[in-house]
């Protein structure tokens, strides 16, 4: 059993907790294995831990919506709950566990969106995965091409990105071509690092088996075979999108991922994201999966970042 205070500094109690503490009522009907406890400006949390960490987090997100909104209901409340109850996927759901990492333990989906992932990659050859950062899905993306990988269902993994940050020009960074392109590529090593022990990481790597390479080395080839992942693809040109997606060969499958609120391409440059999540969302065979800041999975501080920008930003998710 753990313990969590919530200060309520500055807060109007009466808007935040309803009469006679109705919200708080809710909130202790929900989760009867807990003790909820209002006391003063500050609210007790005694109970399970997993029960504890759900109750925060929906008490967190009042006190947003009553900063946004200037008074908390009990249909808040009930919603609040339903929606923490739904973000995340049970233990024992199917396709809960992925596979198992380097050191035995147990790589998981842990949002409903990322299950809609899994299950998207199932049906199609094609998905697009978009959200915003650290909703897991490269994560999840890079899990899935593994163990397809294991499964013998591909021959090899093809992981790309570009390189925009430098735009695509390294010629002025040091080094030879590897170290001026890995640091763009780190977070899928790290990935990679999580799920494939590092001996047979280097040989698949050594046979190309595990191929991460710039967005540009894609050009003129077909991918047989294999399980092909474009990661930050918000920062591809059209042309660039286009040859990417023509590259798919037989018995293959792509997951496309990227965030079309971080887009650095130049202002005057379209994102080749945009462009074909509009021309293609009505093509059969094609899936469209979007996360967003509830299915974040790094810091729960994130989400809350992700979700005060975009109050402060309209139409920042765009």
């Amino acid at each position: 059993m753990i313990e969590k205070t919530i200060s309520l500094e500055d807060i109007s109690l009466i808007d935040f907790l309803g009469t006679e503490n109705r919200n708080v009522n809710e909130l202790s009907v929900a989760f009867p294995r807990s003790r909820i406890i209002s006391r003063g400006n500050e609210i007790l949390v005694k109970g399970d831990a997993s029960e504890v960490i759900q109750i925060t987090d929906v008490l967190n997100a009042l006190i947003d919506h009553l900063h946004q909104f200037g008074r908390v209901t009990p249909e808040n409340v009930r919603g609040y709950i339903a929606q923490e109850r739904t973000e995340f996927v049970p233990d024992d759901a199917p396709d809960g566990v992925l596979l198992y990492g380097t050191r035995g333990n147990p790589i998981k989906i842990k949002t409903v969106n990322q299950q809609k992932l899994v299950q998207n990659v199932r049906v199609h050859d094609l998905v697009f995965a978009l959200g915003p950062a650290g909703t897991g899905k490269t994560y999840v993306s890079v899990a899935l091409a593994v163990r397809a990988l294991k499964n013998k269902q591909v021959k090899k993994i093809i992981i790309t990105r570009p390189a925009v940050e430098a735009g695509e020009n390294l010629g002025f960074l040091p080094g030879d071509l590897k170290e001026k392109i890995d640091p763009y590529l780190r977070p899928i090593y790290d990935a990679l690092n999580d799920m494939v022990p590092f001996e047979k990481l280097r040989f698949y790597m050594e046979r190309e088996t595990i191929e991460i390479a710039p967005l540009a080395y894609m050009r003129g080839r077909t991918l047989n075979n294999a399980f092909i992942l474009l990661d930050e693809a918000q920062n591809t040109t059209p042309m660039q999108m286009k040859m990417f997606l023509t590259r798919m060969g037989p018995d293959s499958k792509m997951i496309v991922t990227g965030d079309t609120s971080q887009i650095d391409l130049p202002s005057n440059q379209k994102s080749g994201l945009r462009e074909a999540v509009r021309i293609l969302k009505d093509v059969s065979g094609i899936g469209f999966v979007e996360l967003n800041e509830r299915d974040v999975v790094r810091h729960k501080l994130i989400r809350h970042i992700i979700e005060a920008y975009n109050r402060h930003t309209p139409g920042a998710q765009g």
